[in-house]
């Protein structure tokens, strides 16, 4: 691992946009790897303990919060099929790290550090200072037992642990975990409590894929830091500062800086080979659109190839979409660049998302050396065998269920999310989502729960398929990472439509139609546990329900969202069992 901690700090003061921060200064630092056999066990103790770590080397050191004193923190390794058990222990002290500041939406206060309790507007958010350190672990993208899964108001105070089971009986796949304490899931995460985990088996082993030092995490996150009122400079001190509208929605945290494995701005040096990354976006709610580009910033896209997403390998790889890589929240990308091609060359990883609204577009810089290197790797054709592509009427079976879930802002224009129940008529009155679906006419909805402690109406059977409809009936507003606890999906399909959802009625004035076929990208015809659903849009997607059961969750993967009530639960459970289950509504689940 490359340690940047001990090195002196400049008291740099604030100039430009880049803050008095130089750019490509530190090496790319790699979080050191747990893989097994731990002296023949399956059980390990990972403490969670309070840091000090820079972010930058010319900043003064940050107090983070991190899983065995690393942010990121370790990657964990296991082959599929073989349980590890994880003791997480809570044993941070001290005070919680980060200071919330809300500022005017009008002022852009994302864009910029410093507290700036002298601008008008501005304030300390009340009550996050005074935040335990309570926290519970979720695996994401886990096929475990609801017990191991994390749930939100499960979490637990210092001195105490969260004993998790995972049985990892899936294909190779980049899982990661992260904390998922009930309200608290974005504070919690923001302080640094977050680590990839990585699934291998011979499948993947079979390809001889770039491995060791040619196998690297990208950890994506974004943050922002407090100011010095004397001299400007900027401190180590995180500052959760985001905008605000009075009597109007919560806007989520976005930062000027954005970090790679835990640094702002770095940069790795590398020979002109193959490499493997391990993309993963960990931030709140910042999405990155990729591109590799020059020096000129001229993209060099046609080095890179994508050959996995959330739930494991494509069927062959995959170039990058015309106008770069959306990578929402929480979603993984397994990626190839050969810098054979850019011999010579320094070649950047740069965000060209619209919303960026000023922020420095550079993620990092790759340092390619200007010597030839043999390189026996050579991209194969074809990447998982054992891939099938799902599809209704063949390789979905008949028997499944169907979920339906609406997306919207209500009156004040805050975000919600609705388990949805399919009626047979209108009843009137508010709650009512009514589709005329191009498959099966028109079908009426009424809203069951849109809270997360609202009623639980969603169950499955366990070992059984569903198909999950997403449909985001917002008339703009953001786009929402769509996470499922459990199960791995593919999409079915991507429709537009024009919505006609009015928010002060929170119903439908007519029902939806005229859908028009969005073209799935071919990354998306992958194995995924979260997706990206746009306003006006509805997506499919079909995953089977097994490998552990009880009652999970899926949220909105923007963490100030599913803190703000875009989070819902759903229970799984035996068939055998299901048939005695006395709960609302009465049957195993909504929808047809």
């Amino acid at each position: 691992m490359t340690e940047i901690v001990d090195r002196p700090a400049a008291a740099a003061p604030i100039t430009g946009p880049n803050w008095g921060l130089t750019k490509f200064l530190d090496p790319l630092p790699v979080p050191p790897v747990l893989r097994p056999p731990w002296w023949g066990q399956d059980m390990i103790t990972i403490p969670m303990v309070a840091k000090r770590q820079r972010l930058h080397s010319q900043l003064p050191p940050s107090t983070l919060w991190t899983y065995a004193g690393h942010f990121p923190g370790p990657t964990i390794e296991v082959r599929s099929g073989k349980q590890l058990r994880i003791s997480w222990s809570n044993e941070i002290e001290g005070e919680f790290p980060l200071v919330a500041v809300q500022g005017p939406v009008g002022d852009a206060p994302t864009t910029r550090p410093g507290r700036e309790l002298d601008r008008p507007g501005y304030s300390i958010v009340d009550g996050v200072a005074d935040l335990p350190a309570w926290t519970v672990v979720h695996l994401h993208g886990a096929r475990t037992n609801a017990s191991s899964d994390g749930w939100a108001h499960n979490a637990g105070l210092r001195g105490t642990s969260q004993l998790a089971e995972y049985q990892n009986r899936q294909q190779a796949m980049p899982l990661w975990y992260h904390d998922h304490a009930m309200a608290i899931t974005r504070f919690n995460v923001h302080t640094g409590l977050a680590g990839l985990y990585l699934i291998r088996d011979d499948e993947e082993d079979e390809l001889d894929l770039p491995g060791g030092d040619r196998e690297l995490p990208l950890i994506l996150t974004d943050r922002n830091l407090d100011t010095d009122p004397a001299t400007g400079a900027l401190t180590g001190q995180l500052l959760y500062k985001f905008p605000y509208v009075p009597n109007g929605p919560m806007i989520p945290f976005s930062g000027p800086f954005t970090l790679v494995n835990g640094v702002i701005w770095p940069h790795l040096d590398v020979s002109a080979r193959w490499y493997r990354f391990r993309l993963l976006n960990a931030a709140n709610e910042r999405f990155f659109t990729l591109n590799l580009v020059d020096e000129n910033n001229v993209p060099r896209n046609d080095a890179v190839r994508l050959i996995g997403t959330d739930g494991g390998l494509l069927p062959a790889p995959a170039p990058l979409p015309s106008g770069g890589l959306t990578v929402a929240p929480a979603e993984r990308f397994d990626v190839l660049i050969d810098f054979s091609r850019c011999q010579g060359q320094k070649v950047k990883l740069r965000n060209a998302d619209p919303n960026l609204g000023g922020v420095e577009p550079d993620v990092m810089e790759f340092r390619v050396e200007s010597r030839a290197r043999h390189d026996s790797f050579e991209l194969p054709e074809k990447l998982s065998s054992s891939y099938v592509r799902i599809k209704h009427g063949s390789t979905l079976p008949e028997d499944h269920d169907h979920v339906w879930v609406a997306l919207l802002l209500n009156a004040s224009g805050h975000p919600e999310m609705w388990d949805l129940e399919q009626v047979d008529a209108d009843p009137g009155g508010e709650g009512i989502i009514q589709i005329n679906d191009p498959a099966g006419g028109l079908k009426t909805f009424r809203m069951i729960g849109r809270l997360f402690d609202d009623t639980t109406g969603i169950f499955i059977d366990h070992g059984k398929w569903a198909v999950w409809n997403i449909v985001h009936v917002a008339n703009g507003g953001p786009a929402h990472p769509f996470h499922i606890h459990l199960t791995e999906f593919q999409a079915l399909f991507r429709r537009s439509f024009a919505t006609t959802f009015d928010p002060a009625a929170e119903r439908t004035s007519r029902p939806i139609d005229g859908f028009a076929e969005v073209p799935l990208e071919k990354y998306e015809e992958g194995w995924k546990d979260t997706i990206i659903v746009n306003p006006g849009q509805w997506v499919s997607v079909a995953g089977q329900f097994s490998g552990g059961t009880g009652e999970f969750m899926y949220h909105c993967h923007i963490l100030d969202h599913e803190d703000e009530g875009m989070m819902r639960p759903f229970v799984v459970h035996p068939p055998e069992v299901a048939k005695f289950h006395v709960h609302p509504g009465g049957g195993h689940h909504h929808g047809g």
